[in-house]
């Protein structure tokens, strides 16, 4: 038993010797590949992408922004910063100059935003953020707003976002009970409320049940403003949208 013992104790030692020696490795692989990150700054992108590949990192030109002292064609920044540690196989990622702003900022407020679009393209820039802003008065797709603003100098980059006007969403609520109000006051709540009156009828009052004659008083014909409303449709609780048309029945 005690041999047996020994042997088993004698595993673990290993086992843990050969897990200590792994982690070991893998830690002095892992620093042995660590390399600091080339300085890229003012060499042309295909020079940069053969050092940087060269050096094993990635390489890609992600943005170009204009400055007035970085010629253009020429890498303006870079990121990671040059000098940084760290492993082979990271990108690096760089902005291209395009050397000093020499276009003007067209003014494309008040054009449709496809209009805007293509004076921007044809001038060579870019369109960046299309947002859309609810505006009553101003046609649909129309735009109202720009940015960098026309004929604005010190830009950095060739991008000009848009703000264009888009169709108001109609207002929805849910429809309120006309009932037991007379004629007059129900109509003037609907119309406060954004509604238009629609249908207005008279109700049939019922015969007896047992075949009696009618009442010697008919009810009315014709709706007057004291007329008490007895229904509606839509019915009270509907989901209705603004403008939406109410009949009504009275008696």
């Amino acid at each position: 038993m005690r041999a047996f013992f020994r042997v088993v104790l004698l595993a673990l030692i290993l086992v843990i010797v050969a897990l200590v020696s792994a982690l070991t490795a893998m830690r002095f692989a892992i620093h042995t590949r660590e390399v600091a990150v080339p300085d890229l700054v003012g060499k042309t992108p295909a020079e940069a992408r053969r050092i940087a590949e060269l050096d094993g990192f990635q390489f890609e030109v992600e943005r170009q922004y204009y400055s007035p002292k970085v010629p253009a064609g020429e890498v303006l920044s870079q990121l990671p910063p040059p000098g940084t540690e760290t492993r082979r196989g990271w990108e690096i990622r760089v902005a291209e100059s395009l050397g000093p702003q020499r276009v003007n900022i067209p003014n494309v407020i008040g054009e449709s935003e496809r209009a805007a679009e293509i004076n921007i393209l044809r001038r060579g820039l870019d369109v960046g953020t299309v947002a859309q802003v609810q505006m009553l008065g101003v046609p649909v797709d129309q735009v109202v707003a720009q940015s960098p603003s026309a004929s604005a100098s010190s830009i950095s980059a060739p991008r000009i976002s848009l703000l264009a006007a888009q169709a108001p969403q109609q207002q929805a609520f849910v429809m309120p009970s006309f009932a037991g109000q007379i004629l007059s006051a129900a109509s003037a709540a609907i119309k406060d409320a954004g509604l238009r009156v629609g249908k207005v009828t008279v109700a049939v009052a019922p015969q007896d049940l047992a075949g009696a004659s009618p009442s010697p008083s008919p009810p009315p014909s014709q709706a007057t403003p004291t007329s008490m409303v007895v229904s509606q449709s839509p019915a009270a609780g509907s989901k209705v949208l603004v403008g939406a048309t109410v009949d009504l029945e009275v008696h």
